[in-house]
């Protein structure tokens, strides 16, 4: 295959994943990842994309970009549905805790799988959150004991955000937290554009025993605005596809559980 054909191929990929990497191209268009990096250096020089590490994503992508919970809602659905019944596999049928539910569409889907909880005794889950629509899916469970965090709800994302938030969360201290992210890096750790949202993924992780991050493989590699958290404050990292590169050594040098659903 001649490099015009690599490049059209490569370019066609990601306009259409927004996000591709070394280790993917590579398979796919039978050459080595040397080879790869240097298309994707050609590439970036054109302008039709972003280098990063592992791989590249779409050059319209940068670190403010935040869509709405209903833009997304659908995207990688599948995916998001999977991390969440992987996610279902960490509480069991015998879990008594609480746990933490972080505003965004992949703890969505983990609560959707939620909103037909049952416990074989009867007792009842406790479940937080500061999001607004996983309130509404979990409200009517009698098996659940919903708390609903207050404070200055976003628009973009439905969730509670501000000085109040932080203070509830400050004097908890649930079993696990299950938070998502806009990004996720060897080197910058987790992300999310909005500073205020930022603020609030921190505490969660904070205030936790166990902190696991739902993050779908369109992510991994992406840097965004403001960090939360490091790596190193994971205790498990769920996603649907085996980390790569720097991010894979990083997770591992730091004993991070990554989960493949």
């Amino acid at each position: 295959m001649y490099a015009v054909e690599r490049h059209e191929r490569i370019g066609e990929a990601v306009v259409s994943h927004g996000r591709v990497t070394v280790a993917d191209l590579a398979e796919s268009l039978g050459v080595t990842p040397e080879t790869v990096r240097r298309d994707l250096d050609v590439l970036e020089r054109q302008g039709v994309l972003r280098r990063v590490h592992g791989g590249a994503v779409a050059h319209t992508k940068t670190s403010l970009v935040e869509s709405s919970v209903a833009d997304r809602s659908d995207r990688a659905r599948e995916a998001k549905l999977a991390i969440a019944d992987a996610a279902m596999g960490l509480l069991g049928e015998g879990f008594r805790g609480s746990i933490l539910l972080d505003a965004g569409t992949t703890t969505g889907a983990l609560a959707e799988r939620l909103a037909d909880w049952r416990s074989a005794d009867g007792s009842q889950l406790t479940v937080i959150t500061n999001s607004v629509p996983i309130a509404a899916l979990l409200h009517l469970n009698p098996s659940i004991d919903l708390q609903l965090l207050g404070g200055s709800v976003r628009g973009v994302t439905s969730a509670a955000v501000g000085a109040f938030t932080l203070d509830q969360l400050a004097h908890l201290r649930p079993d696990i937290a299950f938070v998502g992210a806009n990004g996720i890096s060897a080197e910058f750790g987790l992300s999310t554009p909005d500073e205020r949202e930022a603020s609030v993924k921190a505490a969660i992780v904070r205030a936790a025993r166990r902190s696991v991050a739902l993050i779908d493989s369109s992510k991994l590699g992406d840097e965004t605005l403001h960090r939360f958290a490091e790596l190193r404050e994971l205790d498990t990292l769920i996603t649907n596809r085996d980390p790569a590169g720097t991010l894979s050594a990083a997770l591992d040098a730091l004993d991070v559980e990554v989960v493949v659903a």
